[in-house]
Order: structure tokens, then C-alpha cells, then sequence
């Protein structure tokens, strides 16, 4: 089970430019921040390891040059910069909550303060990568230097690549697939984005299902979620039935949990082996 510590700062006060009316940019006025960290200190405690843990006057440090790096129209956004910028320079955040408190809001009533809060986190998210146009392996090599360009997105684990039949439309050329580990600050959607946006750079036009592709994408597994939307479902709603997918998706992680069947990858991968 993963420890849960946390870091708490409360209170930081700034004297910021951020609103949306021009005298809120020019004079400046009194800003609170809080942060929740959630981390992992055990060793640190252990230890007395200053290396193993998190410094919260450098976090305080860092907060502060980011309010007033620039001035944003809302709290929203600094909320948002925070955020990121810490969950991307230290490793050892999983979780973040961010709260900004602006006690001189121009909204004309009596209240104490107005704040916002956000929770950002680390996702874990597992796809699948398939070619069958041209160089099959140039075109994988190529999508994961993509990937890796991705804001707030690391590739953690590959497979190695699998030869495998065409499925559904079978007059087309083998396929070369693989499965990927990713850990990224992105949430389903926006990183469906960004993976589509990747196969576009690519090439890849889409012209018969289930056809001959350049390059196909698809998200498998994120986090624990269970979406159906119009433009994604998660998990993948094939994904059992497709060995070209369990096989990959086994080598790198055949303990993940499918949400819905809660059942482990590498038991799927071998109930269709059974059904074959």
C-alpha cells in the first residue's frame, strides 16, 4: 500500500498582481497560499534525511517566484501554474491541493475572503501503439520520441514489439504492436488529445475501420476511471478481446487491475489464450 504522508503550508502571503480590473494589476494586494503535499518521507523520518524529502522553505521559495513571474486575470490560473510547476520539478509529489485566498476581492460585500482550491495529481495511464504502413518499427520509435514531448508526461515502461495478424479487416499488411507505462499530469481527455494530435503530425489518416494505419493510439487503462463519452472510453472497451493488446500490455504490467472486470491483465491474456 502506498504510504501517504503529507506536507502542509498554510498562509503564505504575497503581495501579488493578479485580478481583473486594471487597478487590481497596478496596486497589488495580499494573497494567502496553501499547499497539501502528499509524499512519501518514511526514509527521510527514518533517517533524519533532508535528501529523502521535500523542502518546504524551497517550495515557498519557488511559490513566490511563480506569483509574480506574471499577472493572471484569476486565481484560477495561479492555482493551476503552482500546480504544475511543482508536480514537474519534484518527483517525490503524488498528490497536490492548492488553495489561494484573496481577502480584498472587489466584489462590494462583507466577506472574510474568496478562494479557490484545486487537487492535481500524478496519473498512471497505459496505451497501446500499432503500425502496419511502411517501416513498422521506425514509425513506433517515432511516436514514443512524440510521447515524450508531451507536456507533463513521462514514459515509464515499453514492451518490446509484437508482431501480430490484422484484426476485423484482414487484406492489409501485419501489424507491429507494443504497449506503453505512462505517468502523466494530464487528465483522460487531454491526453487523448494529445495522442491524436500525435498521430496526426504522423500521418495518419483515417479511412477504414480497423484498415491499414501509420500509426494507431488508443488508451487503455487511466488510473482506476471508468469513462464513457462520446469521444473516449476507458478502459478500452476491445482490449479483452485483442491479443495484440494483452499480450504487450501483459509484459509490462500483468498485475494492473481492469476497473470494470477486476480482473489482472495477465488473467485476461490468459483466458483468450484459452479461447483462441
Amino acid at each position: 500500500m502506498a504510504v501517504k504522508d503529507r506536507i502542509y503550508i498554510k498562509d503564505l502571503e504575497i503581495i501579488a498582481y493578479h485580478g481583473v480590473l486594471k487597478a487590481e494589476k497596478e496596486l497589488g494586494q495580499r494573497f494567502f497560499i496553501s499547499l497539501e503535499i502528499q509524499t512519501d518521507f518514511r526514509e527521510a523520518g527514518k533517517n533524519d534525511d533532508l535528501t529523502k524529502t521535500i523542502s518546504y522553505a524551497e517550495v515557498c521559495d519557488d511559490i513566490e517566484k511563480i506569483f509574480l513571474t506574471a499577472k493572471y486575470n484569476l486565481i484560477e490560473k495561479c492555482a493551476e501554474e503552482i500546480a504544475e510547476f511543482l508536480l514537474e520539478k519534484y518527483s517525490r509529489i503524488s498528490e497536490l491541493k492548492v488553495k489561494i485566498k484573496k481577502p480584498w476581492a472587489p466584489i462590494r460585500k462583507a466577506i472574510d475572503h474568496v478562494a479557490v482550491e484545486i487537487v492535481r495529481k500524478r496519473h498512471k495511464a497505459y496505451i497501446s501503439l500499432g503500425s502496419n504502413i511502411g517501416d513498422k518499427e521506425k514509425n513506433l520509435n517515432m511516436v514514443l520520441e512524440e510521447i515524450k514531448k508531451i507536456s507533463g508526461t513521462q514514459i515509464k515502461k515499453v514492451s518490446g514489439f509484437l508482431i501480430t495478424k490484422p484484426f476485423g479487416y484482414t487484406e492489409q499488411d501485419d501489424f507491429l504492436n507494443a504497449a506503453a507505462e505512462l505517468e502523466t499530469l494530464l487528465m483522460p481527455e487531454e491526453l487523448l488529445k494529445e495522442l491524436l494530435a500525435v498521430e496526426q503530425k504522423l500521418g495518419r489518416v483515417r479511412e477504414i475501420k480497423w484498415g491499414p494505419r501509420l500509426i494507431d493510439l488508443d488508451i487503455l487503462i487511466f488510473d482506476d476511471e471508468v469513462i464513457d463519452e462520446e469521444n473516449l472510453t476507458i478502459p478500452h472497451p476491445w482490449m479483452s478481446e485483442r491479443m495484440f493488446v494483452l499480450e504487450p500490455f501483459a509484459e509490462i504490467a500483468p498485475n494492473v487491475v481492469h476497473p470494470l472486470s477486476r480482473k489482472r491483465i495477465r488473467e485476461l491474456k490468459n483466458e483468450l489464450e484459452k479461447n483462441i
